[in-house]
């Protein structure tokens, strides 16, 4: 007999039906539309223990599933993302006239509290560069990988996802596909350059690369695992954290510091937010200017420790 639990993973026609269409019309990228299956499975998979169909939602039901997600301990971004694609499906429900109501219209999205990024130190940065010692083939992809998510400020995904015909390193420039699609032109810095020059050459990638392509595409792929495929993401950053973990910097590295860092340092050195916005693919500026609170914050604090008139009492009046 079924369990309820394996029925319940089994998701139902219109939500298949939602994601196909996400794909099809809306041109979700696969890492998109992964999250949106997840997340409507976790909700199918609570709805399916309370008893209930998609028919018979009501808000209660939305607002105890949001209520449910909060008290799980799930990251506030997360929780935000799992309500947004349950208002997406039930949206989708009336459109297609298999809802007669939203239940969930009146439910709010949950808000995710605006972080400041955490960037490395430029000294972690090259200790993180420097632990990566050897000439082995991988060895010299596992250091072109460290050098372009840093050095172009990169998204994992856009890393994974390189070709050899988008880097040109003649010109010096990289081009990365971003979120829904949108190319952007990114220069590559003179470490990254030597580093990806050094992985295409005689003893990087040709090593790696087997005699017969398993699948269309791993051919043109920039970066290779072990055995000769396009790298994953869960590949990369396999990389980030062994090289993390032999730099010490275990539980504070992830590919997305990386990026971090990138726009933090740039804007240390003088870049403009524009300049920084363009690099990173970003669509709004409100999203870079988190970085410039780290500059300021470091600003504040060399200047604490390096006036002699910093930290003065102020004048008695």
């Amino acid at each position: 007999m079924t369990s309820r639990m394996a029925v319940a993973d089994e998701l139902p026609l219109e939500i298949e039906e939602f994601l196909t269409w996400l794909r099809v019309e809306r041109g979700r990228s696969t890492n998109t539309l992964s999250a949106y299956r997840g997340d409507l499975r976790r909700y199918w998979a609570w709805l399916d223990g309370r008893g209930r169909a998609l028919a018979d939602v009501g808000e209660s039901d939305v607002t105890d599933y949001v209520a449910h997600l909060k008290a799980g301990g799930l990251a506030p971004a997360t929780v935000k993302r799992s309500v947004v694609a349950v208002r997406a499906l039930h949206r989708f429900r009336v459109a297609e006239g298999t809802g007669e109501a939203d239940p969930s219209a009146d439910v709010a999205v949950p808000r995710v509290p605006r972080g400041v990024p955490k960037a490395l130190s430029e000294e972690d940065v090259e200790r993180l560069i420097q632990a990566v010692a050897g000439d082995e083939p991988a060895t010299l992809r596992d250091r072109a990988i460290l050098e372009v998510l840093y050095g172009a400020g990169l998204r994992i995904s856009e890393l994974v996802g390189l070709s050899l015909t988008d880097v040109d390193l003649v010109e010096g420039v990289l081009r990365a596909y971003g979120k829904g699609g949108k190319e952007r032109v990114v220069p590559i810095g003179r470490c990254a350059h030597d580093a990806l020059r050094a992985w295409l050459g005689p003893g990087g990638r040709p090593l790696l690369a087997p005699e017969r392509w398993a699948r269309r595409g791993d051919a043109e792929a920039l970066f290779l695992n072990a055995r000769g495929g396009r790298i994953t993401r869960q590949g990369a950053w396999g990389v980030v954290r062994k090289y993390g973990g032999r730099a010490g910097l275990s539980g504070r590295l992830t590919p997305h510091v990386l990026r971090h860092s990138c726009a933090t340092h740039m804007l240390d050195h003088g870049a403009d937010i524009r300049s920084v916005q363009e690099l990173l693919g970003h669509a709004s500026i409100s999203t870079t200017q988190l970085y410039t609170l780290v500059s300021t914050e470091r600003l504040w604090a060399v200047y604490r420790s390096a006036h002699p008139r910093a930290l003065a009492p102020p004048h008695p009046s």
